[in-house]
């Protein structure tokens, strides 16, 4: 059975090495957390370790920390390999590592990814190494090349590794865990344990022990979790609206493609944000530049796809908001974990269309929470914080900046054309603004709507609809469509809903583009969008619809 039970113990009773300890007490780490304290002690008694938490449970530093108590110094070789499913990751891994041992004279550590140039790797790998953390396919081309040996490794450590398995990484960790010495100790870290991980604990672990400090549930409890049911057409409002409305530090908007990564930076930077993109196309070292920037406070609002933001630890991030609905609940844990890290506060939005209700009710089960709606603010509660915000800026420009220049200039102004110096203020703000209106309109009284709409229909003469007839015309596809069958229909209770709701799902594809569907008995029609992509179509060849093969096939 899996140690659920935390041990009644802290730092100074787990035998770390007197170097690793102090740094502890000088980055403030009192308590262990409960995967530090379940797994410290394991790791330095050379057990393997098969470790079940989800990030932002102090993860590394349980692995870390009893890993470099054990590092020979003198020994110049990687002695301890970390596989990450992202360089983001990679990146972070390393830092760790290299904060916990600031303290071991001569400790090198490395971190090799794809998109940073060989020569730098090679140049440190060959002054010595002796922590080494890698994204499996840089790691694969060193050692093809022979650019680093493992004689020395004692351990391995598989951080992530359902993330590696999301990622198609799989094979590449077998293929690397086959070439490394056999008796090195191994650690397997994961979030969650579906089939294909626990199948590779058991084929490269020796005797694991047994390590479980979920269920996600308590980790969330620091999580206020909230949905918004609202259209696609409406998404761009509704975000401008809350950023608008909520007092955050840091927030990560995520989306499904890159391309929308784009799309919404551009929307919110229109509106005045402080937004940038993170998303697989962007270059490395403009992707660390960005998490650097929003660590710094230079921007406050991250807009990024899942595999961007993978691995991102950012401590200022108070609000994660979820554009676009993750395809899985794993995701979607992920991704509200960048918020309420190691028990601080967080919040996170879901936004819901109507056809994807069902992955709430999903997500609800899974992790034991109940999500409760977020009802948009008013135009009242928006125009208040404007103003609010408005006489901030005032406030900050008075305290720090030398203003003479420019009173004399306003007083001159003031006095040669015999106008009001706060007229003049005002229309220096109208000029900073510019021609939008800085106040929404006053909201609508929607009850006395509904009453006055209940009246004009009493008065109203009651005309007599003729029924529509049962047969439905086949309209041929829009232009820039294509007509698709897939072979679920009527009889295996199909409905409208499910099909956007699989093929927006799986294809990534925004309902809005999903067009024209015609339910039959046994099968049904619907129109995609003009060449679409082979990966995509075979990815809906396999995608079921309420228990049963799509099979979609494209219509002569």
């Amino acid at each position: 059975m899996p140690h659920t039970n935390l041990p009644k113990t802290r730092f100074d009773e787990m035998n770390l090495s007197l170097p690793v300890f102090s740094v502890l007490q000088d980055v403030n780490y009192n308590t262990p957390t409960p995967i530090q304290a379940l797994t410290i002690p394991r790791l330095i008694e050379k057990k393997d370790v098969l470790g079940q938490a989800r990030t932002g449970t102090g993860k590394t530093a349980a692995f870390a920390l009893p890993l470099l108590s054990r590092i020979d110094l003198s020994n110049k070789r990687p002695q301890v390999l970390v596989l990450t499913p992202t360089r983001e990751l990679a990146i972070q891994v390393g830092d760790s590592f290299k904060t916990y041992g600031a303290k071991l004279k001569g400790l090198n550590v490395l971190s090799v990814y794809g998109g940073q140039g060989y020569e730098t790797q090679l140049n440190q790998l060959k002054k010595g190494v002796h922590v080494l953390v890698g994204t499996p396919g840089r790691l694969m081309d060193h050692m093809r090349k022979k650019t680093v040996s493992f004689e020395a490794l004692f351990c391995v450590v598989l951080d992530e590794a359902d993330e590696m398995l999301h990622m198609g990484f799989i094979d590449d960790v077998e293929w690397i865990l086959d070439r490394i010495p056999k008796e090195s100790q191994t650690a397997l870290f994961s979030a969650t344990m579906p089939k294909p991980i626990l199948k590779i604990a058991r084929k490269y672990l020796k005797s694991p022990e047994e390590i479980f400090v979920e269920p996600e549930s308590k980790e969330l409890s620091t999580i206020k979790q909230q949905y918004l049911m609202v259209k696609g057409v409406k998404k761009a409002d509704a975000l401008v609206r809350i950023l608008e409305a909520i007092s955050y530090d840091g927030v990560i908007v995520f989306v499904k493609t890159k391309t929308a990564t784009l799309e919404v930076t551009k929307v919110l930077e229109d509106k005045g944000f402080k937004a940038e993109a993170l998303n697989g196309d962007i270059a490395q070292n403009t992707r660390e530049r960005t998490i650097n920037r929003l660590k710094n406070g230079h921007i406050d609002i991250l807009v990024a796809t899942d595999v961007a933001a993978r691995g991102l630890d950012v401590d200022r991030i108070s609000h994660v908001i979820n554009y676009d609905m993750p395809p899985k609940v794993d995701p979607y844990i992920h991704r509200i974990g960048r918020t309420g890290r190691a028990g601080r506060a967080g919040e996170a939005i879901l936004f819901v269309n109507t056809n994807e209700r069902w992955m709430l009710n999903v997500i609800e089960k899974a992790t034991k929470q109940k999500i409760e709606e977020f009802i948009l603010p008013s135009n009242q509660v928006i125009n208040q914080r404007r103003i609010e915000n408005f006489k901030k800026g005032i406030t900050k420009i008075l305290a720090s900046e030398d203003l003479k220049t420019f009173e004399g200039i306003i007083e001159t102004y003031a006095t040669e054309q015999d106008v009001p110096v706060a007229r003049v203020a005002a229309a220096l703000a109208r000029l900073v603004h510019g021609e939008s209106p800085f106040l929404l309109p006053a909201d609508k009284d929607k009850k006395a709507e509904k009453q006055k709409a209940g009246q004009l229909k009493k008065t109203a003469v009651p005309k007599k609809i003729p029924a529509l007839p049962e047969a439905k015309l086949a309209k041929p596809p829009e232009k820039g469509m294509e007509r698709y069958r897939i072979e679920v229909g009527l009889s295996h209770g199909v409905k409208a809903g499910n099909i956007v709701g699989a093929i927006s799902n799986e294809a990534g594809l925004e309902s809005r583009y999903i067009r024209n569907i015609d339910i039959n008995h046994d099968y049904s029609f619907v129109d995609l969008p003009f060449g679409m992509p082979k990966e995509i179509f075979t990815l809906l060849k396999k995608t079921w619809v309420l228990s049963k093969p799509m099979s979609i096939s494209k219509c002569a």
